[in-house]
């Protein structure tokens, strides 16, 4: 007999306390829904706000990787000024010792 009152166990509460248990099972639901939505918020704004983050941070680089190109653009102008005037001068010599070679 054991067995079958086991069997029978949703007829050993009154329906007024399933009732009151569901409504509490709705209501953990519900926080737990609550505190998803609200992580998920909150994740939301931390991703934005390491996209903004690393977004300010590849603007600098790049300004500072152009300043830098841009500095090295007027050094190999610079160098290339002073090669060329330099072959120029050593032109000149050799030229003249050629015609004075003569």
């Amino acid at each position: 007999m054991t067995e079958r009152s086991e069997s029978r166990k949703i007829m050993t509460k009154p329906l007024p306390q399933i009732l009151d248990e569901i409504e509490d099972s709705i209501q953990a639901a519900d926080a737990a829904a609550k505190q998803a939505r609200d992580a998920a918020v909150e994740a939301q704004k931390a991703g934005e706000k390491a996209i903004s983050e690393a977004t300010r941070t590849a603007n600098e680089k790049v300004v500072e990787v152009e300043r830098i190109a841009q500095e090295a653009l007027q050094l190999a102008q610079q160098l290339r000024k002073l090669l060329l005037d330099e072959a120029a001068r050593v032109g000149k010599n050799l030229a003249a010792e050629t015609k004075d070679n003569r």
